[in-house]
């Protein structure tokens, strides 16, 4: 990909307004959680099968298309559910991938597999297999094999943004065999992303995930974390984060966009202010996640990429 001038959206971390302590559980303090509705703007083909493992273990994905599509073949979207890399469903994101669909995307909301079942690298071995197989039956379902992103929450954006980051990397490919297309993808969305596991050592959930201490593989926490292979190979990234996520900092999408304009990529970082680490889930902010995400895979996949700009100010929401 032909580097282009980072576009960086930050800001002072003081200037970053802070929550007031809670007083109500979150359950109740953010509201009902959005709930999947189907509508007829959308067809959905559901349990298709994109990989196959040992002992007979199948992953699948569904397949979230505009009902009345164009003649002309669709962006292709990797929807990545979140959950501490111990929900690996593909039901879970569905509300993302309907709204994807109903804006002209191919969106396939996919499952993968958990660290309880099988620990890093398995997960983005997965995620690669499932954007493999997108662009292996492109023609099928009409879609633009040279325009696919992904897009993904908390756990699913660190594996949507290290999808992103890590094209070639042997030790996360898993080929099958070496004529395989490539798992390399044309932009991405994280919202509270995780970019530098190397900075939750004493989390036990990414223990778990990686299953290897810091202490004795270094290496692979290097290796899982999507800031440690930036190059000038990636694609254009937006970063949608609150200020007041308190289970990954928002300091993770800073330095990961900060990476970025030092490798001379585009970026966006988008701060919401006071919002619950998973934004996305809750009403107040689904709608302006979409637009937001929606507005940065047209301008990525669906027209001519931005030219160079200086970085802007922090844009919140």
């Amino acid at each position: 990909m032909t580097a282009a001038a980072m576009l960086m959206i930050s800001s002072p971390l003081g200037a970053l307004a802070q929550p007031s302590t809670p007083t109500l559980p979150p359950g109740d303090r953010w509201g009902p959680r959005i709930i999947y509705e189907p509508t007829e703007q959308v067809e959905v083909i559901s349990d298709l099968v994109y990989a196959q493992y040992e002992q007979g273990r199948t992953l699948k994905l569904d397949l979230y298309l505009p009902r009345h599509r164009p003649h002309h073949p669709l962006p292709g979207i990797i929807v990545i559910r979140g959950g501490s890399w111990k929900q690996g469903d593909k039901e879970g994101f569905a509300s993302i991938a309907s709204r994807l669909a109903e804006s002209g995307f191919a969106a396939a909301s996919i499952e993968y597999r958990t660290s309880q079942e099988a620990p890093f690298p398995a997960a983005i071995h997965d995620v690669k297999a499932a954007t493999r197989w997108m662009r292996t039956h492109a023609h099928q379902y009409g879609i633009d094999d040279q325009a696919l992103g992904a897009i993904g929450g908390s756990a699913g954006a660190h594996l949507a943004i290290l999808l992103a980051t890590s094209s070639g990397i042997s030790d996360l490919e898993a080929l099958a065999t070496p004529d395989e297309p490539s798992s390399q993808i044309q932009a991405a969305v994280g919202m509270a992303t995780p970019s530098a596991l190397t900075d939750f050592v004493e989390r036990p959930v990414v223990r778990d995930f990686l299953a290897v201490s810091p202490e004795q593989h270094p290496e692979a926490w290097i290796l899982a974390s999507p800031i440690s292979h930036v190059d000038q190979t990636d694609p254009p990234l937006l970063l949608l984060h609150s200020d007041a996520d308190d289970i990954v900092p928002y300091q993770q999408a800073i330095q990961l966009t900060q990476r970025y304009e030092e490798a001379g990529i585009r970026s966006e970082l988008g701060i919401i202010s006071g919002a619950p680490h998973a934004f996305w889930h809750f009403p107040a902010w689904f709608d302006k996640t979409m637009e937001r995400s929606i507005n940065f895979f047209n301008q990525e996949l669906k027209s001519t990429p931005m030219p160079a700009a200086k970085p802007q100010n922090t844009q919140v929401f």
